[in-house]
């Protein structure tokens, strides 16, 4: 189907304060109505994203927090590791599940929508891939299949419990950031998949996919199923991750000393103009035809030197205002956020306990 036809074949349904009016097919995945969302701006709460470790609960203050400040939206990354084990996908932990209600009753209480997202699903997750028993994306066709399997039977469960609670208040967010691939086959098979789980059990649901390609590249093969499509905003990785040591050596630009403008150990000069072509322009075919996107994760490390964090954000937040995009910081609290980031070059402000970087949050309100 060409842009043209696609565009006439589909009408666009605002996602306003209550979302509703939606008329998702219960049964099969076929075209359906674009959808428009808001401007979500926020975070990523972190404290489900590892599931090793003594289980840790939300903290009700830093729904508070995000109202205080005017911001909307929560991304909740989470390892089925917190609920589930890799030796046992089917044995549910309900005491862990009510932990993620009382998250969405936060998400209520605070006005902010709150994305639940797997960060680990079973067969797969971005760090520490080979834990898994079987991989859902390069196996055999029948552990990719029994991978599949697990997975669209744990967001059956989410599906079921959280149905009928609007999706101005909560959305889903399938896998996060799948791996790079030469064909995007597989994960539409995914997404597929897994879309229609859901909507079996709540035809209603919100539904982000993150891009193909750990979040860079749009997945053209899903355009057509009512969707957001997640990206990611930490291009040059060389800004954002500088001494990161979990980021592969051949993803940095250059191992020199971050600067903003950077220039590239290739000669490229990263600039505002290369982050609209990276980041905002490859996204084109996608959002031509009307699918809403969203920025997941973006942030910068606290390695890199805060005037150049900051010059780097200023360049990157006004693009996706410019494009009309929401998006949401990793993370809140933490090396990359705006409380207790450690950076030694700050002057941090008190703020409930917590160390802020009051400039980043100004920065980030502003845009």
């Amino acid at each position: 189907m060409d842009r043209r036809t696609f565009i006439k074949s589909t009408s666009t349904l605002a996602l306003g304060a209550s979302l509703s009016g939606f008329n998702f097919p219960q049964t099969k995945i076929r075209e359906k109505e674009l959808i428009k969302i808001p401007r979500f701006k926020g975070f990523n709460i972190t404290n489900k994203t590892g599931g090793i470790g003594p289980r840790r609960k939300f903290d009700e203050q830093e729904f508070e927090i995000l109202a205080d400040w005017g911001l909307n939206f929560a991304r909740i990354p989470m390892s089925y590791w917190n609920w589930a084990s890799k030796d046992d996908w089917y044995n549910i932990d309900e005491n862990v599940l009510r932990d993620i209600d009382e998250v969405v009753d936060f998400g209520k209480q605070y006005n902010v929508h709150i994305n639940l997202g797997f960060h680990r699903v079973p067969g797969y997750c971005i760090n520490g891939r080979n834990l898994e028993p079987m991989d859902l994306f390069n196996d055999t066709p029948e552990n990719m299949q029994k991978a599949l399997n697990a997975t669209v039977y744990h967001w059956k469960i989410f599906a079921r419990r959280y149905a009928g609670i609007p999706s101005s208040r909560l959305s889903f967010d399938l896998i996060n950031e799948p791996p790079k691939m030469k064909d995007e086959s597989r994960y539409v098979e995914i997404i597929n998949a897994l879309v229609s789980a859901i909507r079996e059990e709540d035809p209603d649901r919100l539904i982000f996919a993150d891009g193909k390609d750990i979040g860079r590249n749009p997945v053209m093969g899903v355009a057509q199923l009512g969707i957001v499509q997640s990206t990611r905003g930490y291009d040059p990785m060389a800004v954002s991750h500088y001494t990161a040591t979990w980021v592969p050596n051949d993803e940095k630009e250059t191992f020199n000393p971050p600067t903003w403008p950077l220039k590239a150990d290739d000669g490229k000069v990263w600039d505002k103009d290369a982050l609209r072509e990276k980041l905002i322009n490859s996204w084109k075919p996608l959002t031509d035809l009307g699918v809403p996107v969203h920025v997941g994760e973006w942030g910068c490390f606290n390695k890199t030197p805060h005037d150049v964090c900051i010059r780097w954000m200023h360049d990157i937040l006004s693009l996706w205002k410019e494009a009309g995009w929401g998006h949401a910081m990793w993370n809140l609290k933490g090396s990359f956020g705006v409380l207790n980031s450690e950076r030694p070059d700050v002057q941090y402000e008190d703020y409930k306990g917590f160390k802020l970087d009051r400039k980043m949050l100004e920065l980030l309100k502003e845009y």
